[in-house]
């Protein structure tokens, strides 16, 4: 009986090792993997999982900073993590990670026409939150930022997300 508890033992041992392995791998995966993305297509469905047969669990709109932090066995569907930091799934060609996107994390923020507070606003109408811009250029604390429609200006980085 003793001989029995012994390999159960180490049967239990054995399982246990190899979860802790594959759990390994993923982890490592998944931050080996980790990298910024932008959406560049209008509009782009972020699902439940990898495949179109998933739920769409929200949507994500041109210039919205995204930071991918897993790919399918496929290859074809990246896991992202957002602003707010949910984690869906994107189909790879919605998005490219050529360069750098941000979107505004607070409710409302000025957008200026030069880098600082002495520059006049370039609208009455302020950026709102998850407004999304392509980033043209950093000086200091500023950001020169470009929407989807081509307006330009700048925005204090403490007001962005930037991936």
């Amino acid at each position: 009986m003793h001989r029995k508890d012994n390999k159960e033992g180490r049967r239990s041992m054995k399982c246990m090792f190899i979860t802790v392995y594959v759990i390994g791998i993923l982890v490592v995966s998944l931050v080996h993997d980790s990298c910024a993305l932008c959406i560049k297509a209008a509009e782009a469905n972020i699902r439940s999982g990898p495949g179109k047969e998933y739920e769409i669990i929200w949507q994500a709109y041109r210039f919205m900073p995204l930071q991918k932090v897993g790919t399918s066995l496929s290859g074809d569907w990246y896991a992202v993590r957002d602003v707010d930091g949910d984690i869906g799934w994107i189909y790879k060609t919605l998005v490219a990670g050529k360069y750098q996107c941000a979107v505004v994390k607070s409710q409302i923020v000025n957008v200026r026409k030069g880098p600082g507070t002495k520059y006049r606003k370039v609208s009455s109408e302020p950026a709102r939150r998850y407004d999304t811009f392509r980033i043209i250029q950093k000086q200091g604390a500023w950001v020169k930022v470009r929407d989807e429609w081509n307006s330009v200006g700048w925005i204090h980085k403490n007001y962005l997300w930037i991936r």
